[in-house]
């Protein structure tokens, strides 16, 4: 066992890998460890510890002993032993090779207490894979259409008889029956999609400049430069002057002895949720795919900071009234046994579920749009919003299999579930209580329907051009009915006056630049977009861009 001095608690301890820049040649080298408490994650820590506590043939998932690890988040942790013989630096040294071959894995692995012959064994937890679409979500589709067995039957070509036993379970749903389905309800078929809402990435050997020249591509001349107290760095390039895609860094320092200007590496880029689809207009222009322009990024050893996946309920699968009720009355289950709710009818309610680094948020997307004066077509949201090595994960497994949807809707299924009925609070205290207790419950239909169809969803970008539509929307609402006023009061000539001599912030003047810009990127071949087509959203494994 291992034990965490500043909580004085035991712990298993799992090796996770090294971290990126930290290791040189030493014998006391840094190296990532999980701390699992009854068999489930509970921390990772960077530690310091003595070359000979590690095995030579030390693997991903490995149990090590460190004794007291000592130290905090502030000054670094350490598990070296005064005791401790120094380890032959033959075999250290093939130790440190190891060690290097690792370096960078990316991966953030759960680790799960599983039970043998009355002998604990511990492996690495795969996340549960959400159920194929069953007779009873055709049910529940049925239900919300508003429609008897025998309309529905009727309306997508199969005898009443059929439909009754899929319903029940005594007849396979077939592809066949599924495609007529979405033949007869186009809209269902796109019911559901998936989309990056939020990408932070950090780049600890380059600087903000090249981070917008040499990863992004964008041009840099629509960026605008300010000083920062952020994150702790002191300098940051806003694209078009404002909060949306963004990049950050150290500001150059003057060298005491030479004078000269000295430049710190290190620098970190954020796309928020508009600036995700900003930049999938660049990512067009460049003709990348998401999953390209990462793999971009990682060459230039680009670490996820945290990377929001957005599970977009476009037909109003959910009910935010059934989401909230059941929340309050305790008819959920989630892995992380913590949760908020914010938020009300009129404005939209927003529901929480676990902290950082891992956080499932479910919201009322229409009404959130609507405060900020904006539309949008998606009705509710589910987003994954994952830190640090949680979408080092996701990032991961979607390079090494293709498959992010998949992996995405399992990762909800397996952290999140809402029932139909009460759950028994002491139940909860068990072990395996997902496997032995909840799967027993009757399921909401809405989450689990979501769950289910959320597996063949596609997973597509949106690009958006750089727009002044907030700025529009808000006088359009607020401005233009005193407008009116001195218009017809005779102060017109005022306004047009005033506007014609308003002196404009940097911030106004990058932002008209970037709008008026037709191509943002550096590429050396600019595509023709029309973003006016009725079509604006392209599947991500479409690299021709169609429409999805």
């Amino acid at each position: 066992m291992t034990v965490l001095a500043e909580t004085n608690q035991f712990y298993s301890a799992t090796f996770l890998g090294t971290t990126q820049h930290s290791l040189a040649y030493t014998n006391t080298p840094l190296i990532k460890v999980g701390l699992s408490l009854h068999g489930e994650l509970q921390t990772v820590k960077t530690v310091k510890v003595n070359g000979n506590q590690l095995s030579n043939n030390l693997k991903l998932g490995d149990f090590i002993e460190l004794g007291i690890i000592k130290g905090d988040e502030l000054n670094g942790y350490t598990a070296i032993s005064i005791d401790a013989t120094q380890a032959n630096d033959n075999n250290y040294r093939k130790l440190f090779t190891d060690l290097e071959s690792l370096k960078n894995v990316g991966k953030y692995q759960l680790l799960k207490l599983v039970k043998n012959d009355e002998k604990e064994d511990n492996a690495m937890e795969d996340f549960i894979k959400a159920p194929k679409l069953q007779g009873s979500h055709i049910k529940t589709i049925r239900n919300m259409l508003n429609l008897k067995q025998t309309e529905f039957a009727e309306k997508i070509g199969v005898s009443g008889s059929l439909l009754s036993y899929i319903e029940i379970g005594s007849k396979p749903i077939t592809d066949e029956f599924v495609e007529k389905m979405y033949t007869a309800f186009p809209d269902l078929k796109n019911a559901l999609d998936l989309q990056f809402d939020w990408v932070t990435i950090t780049f600890s050997d380059m600087t903000g400049e090249q981070v917008i020249n040499d990863v992004m591509r964008l041009k840099p001349e629509l960026f605008l430069e300010r000083s920062t107290t952020q994150n702790f760095y002191t300098r940051e390039f806003a694209f078009a002057g404002e909060k949306n895609i963004y990049v950050q860094d150290f500001e150059p320092t003057k060298d005491i002895d030479t004078n000269q200007d000295v430049q710190k590496v290190g620098a970190t880029m954020y796309l928020t949720g508009q600036g995700t689809r900003l930049f999938e207009k660049a990512l067009l222009e460049q003709g990348l795919t998401w999953k390209k322009f990462f793999v971009q990024a990682k060459r230039f050893k680009g670490t996820f900071s945290r990377l929001d996946i957005a599970i977009n309920d476009n037909w109003g699968l959910l009910d935010m009234d059934e989401i909230i009720e059941a929340t309050q009355q305790n008819r959920f289950w989630s892995k992380s046994r913590s949760f908020a709710i914010h938020g009300n009818n009129q404005d939209g309610w927003t529901a929480n579920f676990g902290k950082s680094p891992f956080v499932i948020r479910i919201y009322d997307k229409q009404k959130e749009q609507e405060q900020k004066g904006l539309e949008t077509s998606i009705k509710n949201r589910v987003e994954l919003e994952l830190h640090a090595d949680r979408a080092e994960q996701v990032i991961s497994e979607w390079f090494e299999n293709d498959n992010l949807v998949e992996y995405s809707v399992s990762i909800l299924y397996t952290y999140l579930w809402f029932v139909d009925e009460p759950i028994d609070v002491e139940e909860l205290k068990g072990n395996h209580v997902r496997e032995r207790y909840i799967d027993t419950l009757k399921p909401m239909p809405a989450w689990s329907l979501l769950t289910s169809l959320g597996q063949s969803m596609k997973f597509v970008r949106e690009p958006k051009e750089q727009s002044v539509d907030s700025i529009l929307s808000w006088i359009m609402k607020y401005v233009v009915p005193s407008l009116e006023v001195l218009k017809k009061t005779g102060h017109w000539h005022e306004v047009i006056e005033a506007m014609d001599k308003a002196n404009l912030s940097p911030e106004q003047e990058k932002l008209i630049m970037a709008t008026t810009k037709n191509a943002i990127t550096q590429a050396s071949k600019q595509l023709n977009i029309n973003f006016e087509k009725p079509t604006k959203k392209y599947n991500e494994d479409d690299e021709q861009g169609k429409g999805a």
